[in-house]
């Protein structure tokens, strides 16, 4: 008896299609104001948590008050003591604790400062180490980002038309075990080779230092105030990677 013949339409189904990746998990937005992501005026980056680091050629007095750095313009003013009160938010010791991993990508929108003096910084920091910095800027090297990977001690001074007093910039940074790579307004600009390792993992720190005098100029007789702003701050997180250590907390 001849047996029917077989349907593979509806035996084999389709086939499927390419598999496309899933995008990263947003993992952290910053909300300035929030004073469970972020402690504001205090950092253990700083000898005893601050308010001073004059040892990095700092100037700085780190306040707390939220016209500082609660709004996403970090600023700095002047102090009749020669100091300068300045804003400064980190991810450590808040509730949330939030730390970046290795994977993460980072992403932000900046306004540079215009003043001489003014030392903004997008960085990380735990337990006097894994820094890893976003960016450094200061406005007598006024086309110059510093891109620094202080833990595995690779840097680039990378000069750009775009980049200059009172500018917006796109910064990414990519914290990859095995190299940390920079881009600049979606121009990749640094490849390390270096990395942070696979069990890294580090606190946030968004600040507005002022220059001491040693390695940049201190702010000019008139100057009284500065700034830099910060209006978007994400990390995506590779879908599916595991939080390290078992810190939930961090993320």
């Amino acid at each position: 008896m001849d047996e029917a013949p077989i349907d593979e339409s509806t035996s084999r189904g389709s086939l499927p299609g390419p598999r496309v990746p899933p995008p990263p998990d947003v993992v952290f937005r910053a909300d300035f104001a929030s004073e469970t992501q972020w402690v504001a005026g205090r950092s253990w980056a700083y000898p005893d948590g601050g308010p001073v680091n004059p040892g990095d050629d700092k100037l700085d007095h780190l306040v707390s008050d939220a016209d500082h750095s609660r709004s996403g313009v970090f600023r700095a003013t002047r102090r009749p003591d020669g100091r300068w009160n300045t804003g400064l938010l980190t991810t450590e010791g808040s509730q949330d604790g939030f730390t970046v991993r290795p994977g993460d990508v980072l992403e932000a929108r900046v306004r540079l400062p215009e003043e001489v003096g003014a030392w903004p910084a997008i960085w990380t920091w735990r337990d006097g180490d894994q820094e890893v910095d976003v960016f450094e800027y200061h406005p007598d090297n006024p086309d110059l980002l510093e891109f620094t990977n202080h833990v595995r001690g690779t840097n680039r001074y990378h000069r750009d038309d775009a980049v200059r007093p009172g500018a917006w910039i796109d910064l990414r940074t990519e914290f990859g075990a095995r190299s940390v790579v920079w881009w600049l307004n979606g121009e990749e600009v640094f490849v390390d080779g270096r990395g942070v390792g696979h069990r890294w993992h580090a606190y946030l720190i968004v600040n507005l230092s002022v220059s001491a005098g040693r390695y940049h100029p201190r702010p000019a007789a008139e100057t009284t105030e500065m700034s830099f702003e910060v209006a978007d701050l994400v990390v995506r997180r590779p879908y599916g990677s595991r939080p390290y250590g078992g810190d939930a907390a961090s993320g």
